[in-house]
């Protein structure tokens, strides 16, 4: 189990009954949800190993009287109003939301494009805990956050000091979902914490939506080009496996994804020439960099000459996002209808005449 049971802020004690699990989350496979007398409780199954659980959570209005007998788990009353953020992504869900005046801090500031917290880093109502793996622990404590928002990781090991500041951990689970709209209706577990439910049902609707819709459109393709993904990077290369959320996007996306076949739900590391065995025929190639300056082949040819090798080099079929210049990982795990459509733009351009990609865009010679 990757991270034990946190019992960190968690009520014990006898296990009344409930009123049995709701229906509320339609696709995501990793949370459920049972309504008792004067609580919600949630439960995070495990991604890694789904016969057990990750977290549980209790949810108890802050106006309401605290009831005598809860199930054991961790005890959240809410709404919160100040919130540890992690990641960009959900920086970018709670402005989404209109929680962004909850954030209290967040990690690695440098990496996070929004305006909001980009201000309050700036007029110190936002502290930056420093690095995600080792954040400072004064900083959390100073800043006194309801919760923390973390991403949990198989074998990570738990949290660390972290753990041990007595502060509820929100375990962000979500990138290990089986669908990019099982990610997506996270969104909903989120708002119940922010107290946000009815503003994320509405996004959620025209996510869910707008995704069915294109997806009908990709199946009507006349082909299925070959696509390969992601770069070289510290020796390895990391592709999403098939059933990854992106795995199955490609597939939403009616592309013949080289690496269709690959088990899990995460990403994988691969050797060059394993990924070149697989896509040295692949029809598109998306990369993903960042940096001020637009990238090109050129400066791809002079990073790592072997990438010559690959059709999709020699053709010209690469397409590049620049995480500098746009808010790709701030909108698309909430917004996986907006990577779809940028996906279907450039494997079906027939299809959607007159759209261009908005994160991806040719590169230039």
């Amino acid at each position: 189990m990757v991270v034990a049971l946190l019992l960190i802020g968690c009520h014990t004690g006898k296990t009344p009954s409930t009123k049995g699990e709701t229906s509320a989350m339609r696709y995501a496979t990793l949370l459920r949800c049972e309504q008792g007398d004067g609580y919600t409780r949630w439960t995070l199954v495990n991604p890694w190993d789904t016969t057990e659980v990750l977290h549980q959570y209790v949810l108890v209005p802050a106006d309401a009287e605290l009831p005598s007998a809860l199930p054991n788990g961790t005890l959240i009353r809410t709404p919160l109003h100040r919130a540890g953020v992690a990641t960009a992504v959900h920086c970018g869900m709670m402005n989404e939301l209109g929680c962004a005046d909850a954030i209290t801090g967040v990690c690695e500031s440098q990496f996070i494009d929004l305006p909001v917290v980009t201000r309050g880093i700036a007029d110190g109502s936002i502290a930056d805990f420093g690095n995600g793996m080792n954040p400072n622990i004064e900083q959390i404590m100073e800043t006194q956050p309801d919760v923390l928002l973390l991403t949990p990781f198989e074998h990570s090991g738990g949290y660390g000091r972290v753990e041990r500041l007595g502060i509820p951990i929100i375990e962000c689970a979500e990138y290990m979902e089986v669908s990019p709209l099982a990610r997506a209706e996270w969104l909903r577990f989120y708002a119940v914490l922010f107290g946000a439910e009815a503003v994320a049902d509405s996004i959620f609707a025209s996510v869910e939506k707008q995704y069915n819709e294109l997806t009908t459109l990709a199946s009507q393709a006349p082909t299925h080009p070959r696509l390969l993904t992601e770069m070289l990077y510290g020796g390895q290369w990391f592709v999403p496996a098939g059933n990854s959320t992106m795995g199955m996007m490609f597939s939403d996306a009616a592309a013949d994804y080289v690496f269709a076949n690959l088990d899990g739900s995460g990403s994988t590391g691969l050797s060059f020439e394993a990924v070149l065995e697989a896509g040295e025929d692949a029809d598109i190639w998306l990369i993903k960099v960042n940096q001020s300056t637009p990238y090109t082949y050129q400066q791809m040819e002079a990073d790592y000459n072997p990438y010559t090798h690959f059709q999709a080099f020699r053709n010209r079929s690469i397409y590049v996002c620049d995480l500098a210049h746009n808010h790709f990982y701030e909108e698309t795990p909430f917004h996986p209808e907006r990577l779809l459509r940028d996906l279907i733009c450039i494997l079906h351009p027939t299809l959607l005449p007159g759209q261009q990609p908005v994160y991806y865009k040719p590169l230039d010679e």
